[in-house]
């Protein structure tokens, strides 16, 4: 059973999330929010394997908040889900640590598969905010700045870091590369420690930002 618990201002779209968690077998909404004020007072008690979060929140935004469960959970995961798709707004939630991005058009079938996905270990992002975060990049008008000269990543785990760049799960990477998923999370290892990061947002960003896939 994936616990998921939600933030969302706008009544009507979190009565509608929560209808669709708790509707689907081996999903459940363990609790809603139309803050992040109200959820940060009960987050040390509240029992979520998810955080689905809006950015745009009356009062503290949505990005403040993911920073600040963060520090209290550093290994939560949290998925945006907003109607912005700005560059800078995709990028503060991803530095935040949100695990990945999705915009509030996403299909019911692909929020929930989204949310299995990062349940699994992925970092799964609406496919258009993708090529977005990899257009910003492409498109800046500095060259790509390798930060660290040190890093070197061997083949596989390029293979592996490029697979979750691209937002697939912890499985579909071990299956695509035909190998075992600890295997792949041991490559996560290798790759986070070779990167300085902990999260894989974080290694998401600094793969594209640094062109390291």
């Amino acid at each position: 059973m994936v616990n998921i618990a939600i933030v969302e201002d706008n009544d009507t779209i979190r009565e509608g999330l929560r209808i669709l968690i708790d509707g689907t077998d081996n999903y459940h909404c363990s609790a809603t929010f139309s803050n992040c004020e109200d959820m940060l007072q009960k987050i040390t008690k509240l029992k979520f394997d998810i955080l689905l979060m809006d950015i745009n929140l009356p009062g503290m935004s949505g990005i403040e908040g993911i920073k600040k469960v963060k520090e209290i959970y550093p290994e939560s995961i949290i998925l945006v889900l907003t109607i912005y798709d700005e560059n800078d707004r995709v990028f503060d939630a991803l530095y935040a640590g949100a695990s990945g991005y999705l915009v509030k058009k996403t299909p019911p079938s692909r929020l929930l598969e989204a949310i299995k996905e990062a349940y699994e270990g992925g970092a799964p992002m609406s496919s258009h905010i993708a090529r977005k975060v990899v257009n910003f990049f492409q498109k800046n008008s500095h060259p790509v700045q390798h930060e660290d000269k040190s890093v070197i990543l061997t083949p596989r785990e390029k293979e592996v870091l490029s697979g979750l760049v691209e937002g697939h799960s912890i499985k579909a990477i071990a299956d695509s590369l035909n190998i075992s998923i600890e295997t792949v999370r041991f490559h996560f290892r290798n790759i986070y420690k070779k990167l300085h990061v902990h999260s894989q947002s974080e290694a998401v960003v600094k793969a594209i930002k640094e062109g390291l896939v």
